[in-house]
């Protein structure tokens, strides 16, 4: 199905490594309000734990709560930008509030009122953010789909340096060095998207289509159908991936060796965060290549058998987990850090073929006029995955951990053969 994009730029000579330069200055935005973003998501466990005292259930169901919070929070968000703010003032506010959240974090006594505010501040910021990605390009532009993948490896460049720089300034030096850094990391992401204005897409907004003689698009049931069951399945995807920072950063504290040379060295449990993002820029030029030699059209249907795919590979990734419980329930010792690695290689994987594809297809659906409404629906499915994985989170320790995991394997496939139906269906009616 095609759509029109409102607000899309028009061809422009310049080009950054053949994409138009707007999407370094996205990539740049986003990738440092994910290093503030993921800066405190890598210490809340550890910190509510082991400085304000709080139970492992509580600190879990609290993680759960505020990540999920943060990704319901993008739909209004959504319509705001839509409806009222604009897409540039939508962005600016929300990196604003994230930016005191950030701050707040180094007092104790303001943590709720802390994380309620990166909550608000990031469901204004990420929908038209992503939105502006897609209205650098024409709807049947082949570099769409590379440019949200290289977005999301944008994203993942912020999380991959969010447990090294903060993770380490707050376990070594303290707390409050570690959430201020998340703070100016997202100052930083401000700066560069206001200086470089000019490169990114107008706000199209409704003045700007009656101008053009063009009437607001009507949204299409059927897209928002397969836009709704498509949320409902990836929450079976985020119920599982979602404990890669709560129940797995318990696990890598408590169940993994990190002792290196003899147990001379340990490695900081916040450095765990950092393989998966890792993996993430490392891979996803390989697989953007893969596609680009393909040249494989990204249809609907295409796109939902590859999310299938990396339902498949998450899966295996929770069957590693299994075996490393089971090994664990029998030594009564920490396993080897090689499991831990072998799971979030397998998760990666599976993820890059998930949430980046899942975007390009929602950007797909989207009708002009509610493109950062439809972005924000997405993130429904964060939102839930988020929550209901801090609740299954909350019984870790009740649960034996093989059967915990097993839990999570059974989710992402049951949203695989969900996903791979949706796709043959779909098919059949291209």
């Amino acid at each position: 199905m095609a759509t029109t994009s409102a607000g899309t730029l028009p061809a422009a000579p310049k080009r950054l490594f053949g994409h138009p330069p707007g999407l370094t200055v996205l990539f740049l935005t986003q990738m440092w309000a994910e290093f503030s973003y993921f800066g405190l998501q890598a210490l809340l466990v550890y910190y509510m734990t082991s400085e304000l005292g709080f139970s492992q259930a509580k600190s879990s169901l609290i993680y759960g709560i505020y990540g999920g919070a943060a990704f319901f929070s993008p739909f209004f968000g959504g319509i705001i930008a839509d409806k009222w703010l604009g897409r540039t003032r939508s962005v600016v506010i929300g990196g604003l509030l994230m930016m005191l959240g950030h701050f707040a974090m180094a007092f104790p006594p303001f943590l709720f009122p802390a994380l309620a505010l990166v909550a608000l501040g990031n469901g204004l910021f990420m929908p038209p953010l992503a939105v502006q990605v897609g209205a650098l390009y024409a709807d049947d532009d082949p570099r769409k789909a590379h440019a949200f993948s290289a977005y999301y490896m944008g994203i993942n460049l912020g999380g991959f340096l969010a447990p090294l720089v903060c993770g380490s300034l707050g376990e070594l030096l303290g707390w409050h060095w570690g959430f201020g850094a998340a703070g100016i990391g997202m100052f930083v992401g401000l700066v560069i998207y206001l200086g470089f204005q000019q490169l990114l897409p107008g706000d199209p907004g409704r003045r700007t289509l009656a101008a053009s003689g063009m009437a607001p698009v009507p949204v299409d049931a059927r897209a928002v159908r397969m836009l709704v069951v498509l949320v409902t399945v990836v929450i079976l995807f985020r119920i599982a991936y979602e404990q890669s920072g709560n129940v797995i950063a318990l696990w890598v504290r408590d169940q993994t060796d990190r002792t290196l040379f003899d147990g001379a060295l340990t490695i900081p449990a916040t450095w765990f965060q950092a393989i998966n993002p890792a993996l993430i820029i490392l891979l996803t030029p390989l697989l953007i290549g893969y596609w680009t030699r393909r040249g494989q059209k990204g249809t609907a249907a295409v796109l939902l058998r590859r999310m299938s795919l990396g339902c498949v590979i998450a899966c295996a990734s929770m069957l590693v987990m299994v075996a490393a419980a089971i090994v664990n329930g029998r030594t009564g010792q920490p396993v080897s850090a090689w499991w831990v690695l072998l799971y979030f290689g397998l998760l990666t994987m599976g993820e890059l073929l998930v949430i980046p594809v899942g975007l390009t297809l929602v950007n797909l659906l989207s009708p002009a006029g509610f493109a950062a409404t439809f972005m924000g629906a997405w993130y429904i499915a964060k939102f839930l995955g988020s929550v209901l994985a801090g609740v299954m989170g909350s019984y870790w320790g009740a649960i034996p951990p093989a059967i915990f995991f097993g839990l999570g394997a059974f989710s992402v496939l049951l949203a695989a053969g969900l996903l791979r139906v949706m796709g043959t269906l779909e098919h059949r009616r291209e």
